[in-house]
């Protein structure tokens, strides 16, 4: 059997010919965003081997049939492509739903100090941090990335902050104002970096 000189392009051709019911202008973009996406990752990583970078983004039939149930491919019944049958589809939530959810939850602790502000304010970010984890929005790097941003780095800071500074439970606003910074400045990156 022949082995390529080019993963990268065998790679992409494998879902270019998958993904061959889309509209022309969506596969380019589809291809365009996937070889974009494994050129960042290599300039990030140079140490990774390429066909491990390539397993993180996926096989090309299922990248294919995400792409065909975004584009509504399966709500007409058409087989996919390889006589498959048609992914089933799945309810979608927002991409800004699970962003708005973990930004907001620091306000609901900053105002609400008593209950049930914390309680809230953690469900929210609970719940955002799920939402955000099983969105079809954003690559595996970026969605652990946006939860330790988000979710878990601000919980660490505000947590050591009240334990060093011997805080008798009231927030205090210059480490609370950093966090939230942080988030919305990670909730931004993730709105922009996000697959449409």
């Amino acid at each position: 059997m022949k082995t390529s000189a080019d993963p990268v392009r065998d790679y992409l051709s494998a879902v270019e010919r998958e993904a061959s019911a889309l509209p022309a202008d969506r596969r380019q973009e589809l291809l365009a965003d996937l070889a974009e996406h494994i050129e960042v990752t290599r300039a990030e990583r140079p140490e990774a081997e390429l066909g491990e970078i390539l397993a993180e983004l996926g096989d090309p039939r299922a990248i294919a049939a995400t792409a065909l149930a975004e584009a509504g491919a399966a709500v007409t019944g058409a087989p996919a492509p390889g006589g498959a049958a048609p992914a089933p589809r799945r309810g979608k939530v927002h991409p800004l739903v699970p962003l708005l959810m973990i930004v907001l939850s620091l306000p609901f602790v900053m105002i609400l100090s008593e209950q049930p502000g914390p309680l809230f304010g953690g469900l929210f970010r609970i719940v955002g941090a799920v939402l955000l984890c099983t969105s079809v929005h954003w690559t595996a790097v970026q969605k652990t990335t946006g939860v330790l941003l988000t979710a878990v780095l601000p919980s660490v800071v505000i947590a050591t902050w009240n334990l060093s500074n011997d805080a008798s439970g009231d927030p205090v606003l210059l480490p609370n104002l950093v966090m939230l910074a942080l988030m919305s400045g990670a909730a931004v990156w993730l709105w922009k970096v996000r697959r449409a």
